[in-house]
């Protein structure tokens, strides 16, 4: 068992912290139904202060930045884990209510709701009588 130990010792010692920031695609489905087309992100490890969505013109772009989550008051023994920051595009047709993008994040999970706008919206078509 000791040999064991004196193995992660030495390679303990060689261990510095991964500091290149990597970029992510977040993995994502894309839901439509009646009124809206709602996307779904998986974004592990990143708090709502750091996700930042912009609409521009047809383009809709995510970027979510992870927070280190090393914990405090400890020494990296073997340090493979690396944060680094999520990007998404979509291209977002005009028939999307741009006034009406709503955005949730809850553990993890980005939604981002794209209302249609009314004339997108499927309506039924009333028939009468008479000349």
């Amino acid at each position: 068992m000791k040999n064991v130990n004196e193995k992660a010792v030495q390679k303990a010692e060689k261990a510095q912290p991964v500091q290149q920031e990597r970029e992510y695609v977040p993995t994502t489905d894309v839901y439509e139904k009646e009124n809206a087309v709602l996307i779904r992100c998986d974004m592990p490890g990143v708090a709502q202060e750091d996700v930042d969505i912009r609409l521009d013109n047809n383009e809709l772009e995510i970027v979510a930045k992870q927070k280190d989550g090393r914990p405090g008051g400890l020494d990296l023994l073997i340090g493979e884990y690396a944060t680094g920051v999520f990007r998404r595009k979509f291209s977002i047709p005009q028939l999307i209510d741009r006034d009406g993008i709503k955005a949730r994040l809850h553990q993890g999970v980005l939604d981002l709701e794209l209302p249609k706008a009314e004339q997108a919206v499927p309506r039924k078509i009333e028939v009468t009588t008479g000349g």
